[in-house]
């Protein structure tokens, strides 16, 4: 029988090759625009991330990140959510998907999760999740696994909590029925997603895309480039040779 029963994939620099913070300016500046109507661009940007600020510090397991982000973002913003949530969903509709340009899909993407699932682990995508369920299921159509069935997702929608804290890596363990040791975590930041060692999970390093802030001092049980890690779960080898 083996030990690890699951393994969770990171989205962004990982499963989606891009360079993140690329990405990230790209989109703010875009859904600033997009909002232009009701919020003054410079509003819209400091309470977007007032928001997204509050949905990283909070640990209140009874409350989700969309509740979080709403409820500090609004005020900010100084408008009513029945005002502008339908252009925010418009907006996940219309425009999000026009940045598909920023990411550089890898075949190994798909190879990768195939033969996962194929050596029946449990899969989920473990993207740090600050966005909405719409903006996660365009970039994994990106990707080209969105017509993979996932045993779990987080999105702000169904999460209460973040990266890089130890709760978050519980919680998706919890959502798989299974106990954190039972899982592999395989993702591209050095803080974020290694961080999944704190919960007991062991972790795979992904490299090409790598993100490192030389903090946290988490150790990597192994690494390699994306390829890399679908031929080492291939092949058994590595952090699988054990599995």
């Amino acid at each position: 029988m083996k030990m690890n029963k699951a393994i969770l994939f990171d989205l962004d620099g990982t499963l989606l090759p891009m360079d993140t913070e690329k990405f990230a300016e790209t989109y703010v500046k875009s859904l600033a625009k997009s909002m232009a109507t009701y919020i003054h661009p410079d509003v819209f940007v400091k309470s977007l991330w007032a928001g997204t600020n509050a949905m990283i510090e909070n640990k209140n397991p009874r409350k989700k990140n969309e509740d979080v982000f709403i409820d500090t973002f609004i005020p900010a913003a100084g408008v009513e959510k029945e005002t502008v949530w339908p252009a925010l969903n418009a907006y996940y509709e219309e425009e999000f998907p026009k940045l598909s340009y920023l990411t550089k899909p890898d075949r190994s993407a798909r190879d990768l999760v195939l033969e996962a699932k194929n050596q029946g682990y449990k899969i989920a995508v473990a993207t740090n999740p600050l966005f909405p369920k719409r903006a996660i299921e365009h970039r994994m159509a990106w990707a080209g696994i969105d017509d993979i069935p996932f045993d779990f997702i987080t999105y702000y929608e169904n999460s209460y909590f973040t990266k890089p804290h130890v709760e978050y890596y519980q919680d998706v363990s919890s959502s798989l029925n299974l106990a954190p040791v039972e899982c592999i975590m395989a993702g591209n930041d050095a803080q974020e997603d290694l961080a999944a060692s704190t919960a007991g999970m062991k972790t795979f390093f992904v490299t090409g895309h790598e993100i490192d802030r030389g903090e946290g001092g988490y150790y990597a049980d192994d690494r390699g480039t994306l390829r890399e890690l679908y031929e080492k779960l291939r092949d058994k080898e590595g952090i699988f040779s054990d599995c």
